[in-house]
């Protein structure tokens, strides 16, 4: 555990990706329920595609959100800036 991870707690990480239903709104093939975990928190989710494709998207979303947890991303610049 690196030490951004001791301090934050849990990284949010891909439990399972497994095949799937065609969900009642849905239409076609090759449908995947995904399981992602930080701590005691579950995300679950559906997606569409092929298990590759789908794994890539699940890993982005969990990049995403470890970054967001850690403040890596870019910020708007502030509010606080007044105008002359």
């Amino acid at each position: 555990m690196n030490s951004q991870s001791s301090l934050m707690g849990n990284p949010y990480e891909i439990v399972s990706i497994q095949r799937a239903e065609t969900p009642p709104d849905g239409e076609g093939a090759d449908w995947y329920d995904y399981e992602i975990v930080q701590g005691q928190h579950t995300i679950n989710g559906c997606r569409q595609g092929k298990l590759k494709a789908v794994t890539e998207a699940v890993e982005v979303i969990v990049a995403q959100l470890n970054e967001r947890r850690y403040g890596k991303r870019g910020r708007a610049p502030s509010a606080a800036k007044t105008k002359k």
